[in-house]
């Protein structure tokens, strides 16, 4: 009798869907970034570590525009996009979901949801498989989202996030302050999208156990320079944890 196979899974792309080199930020006198460079591949989770204020939250802005960067190209698919706003990296396949989730409290959850397909076509459906993902939401689709409890609204930020069907996912500390049941609904929703083979993850997260188990490869920052950086299944060989608590 033959042995029994595992499963296949999709490959994971060889070329860069995201490529960032140079890349530099300044804020007012700081330099808040120096020289960052990455590559992001389809199907693999990235996790940015380091302590606060050096630089994480930074990167994730200055990828999406929200600030500008002083120096340094951001490719996505060939495309570059250093020079383009917020809007136009949505529509190249950016999504973005911030630390803090900034939902809009007086909208209903489905109004929420709708207002991650802002740069698709006005007839464009929301995903079905939104609701696959985060149960709850469809349950409450016509509460707002005001009402919901954080966890439940960083669920909401994510699949709002997941609407227009983004190339790219920049995820900002998504465990920050919720429950635990929650906390393992989201790294098994990271899990799901990371297989599919489709979209690249960026998670920004201070929780090292959650970071370790999703990472496929870690960069720790430092005053805005990346100091490590390695596959993530060497994270604890790497001493990264240690690195962190110093």
């Amino acid at each position: 009798m033959a042995a029994d196979r595992a499963p296949s899974l999709p490959a994971v792309a060889t070329d860069p869907l995201l490529r960032v080199e140079g890349l530099h930020q300044h804020y007012g006198g700081s330099h808040i970034l120096r020289g960052i460079d990455l590559d992001l591949r389809a199907g693999e989770v990235t996790v940015l570590l380091g302590r606060n204020g050096v630089g994480k939250t930074t990167l994730l802005k200055t990828l999406m525009g929200v600030v500008p960067s002083s120096q340094g190209c951001i490719r996505l698919d060939g495309l570059e996009l250093a020079k383009l706003p917020s809007h136009a990296r949505v529509r190249a396949g950016f999504g973005y979901v911030p630390q803090g989730r900034e939902i809009f409290g007086r909208l209903s959850v489905l109004d929420n949801l709708r207002m991650g397909l802002a740069p698709c076509p006005a007839s464009t459906p929301l995903p079905p498989d939104l609701y696959e993902l985060f149960p709850v939401l469809e349950q409450m689709q016509h509460r707002r989202g005001g009402d919901l409890s954080g966890g439940q609204q960083q669920q909401l930020a994510i699949a709002r996030a997941l609407a227009a069907g983004p190339k790219v996912l920049l995820l900002d500390e998504p465990t920050e302050g919720i429950q635990p049941s929650v906390i393992k609904d989201i790294g098994r929703v990271i899990r799901h999208l990371a297989a599919k083979g489709t979209m690249a993850i960026v998670l920004v997260e201070q929780f090292y156990d959650f970071a370790a188990e999703l990472a496929d490869q870690y960069l720790v920052l430092e005053r805005g320079e990346v100091v490590m950086r390695g596959p993530g299944a060497s994270m604890e060989a790497d001493g990264v944890r240690r690195r962190l608590a110093l």
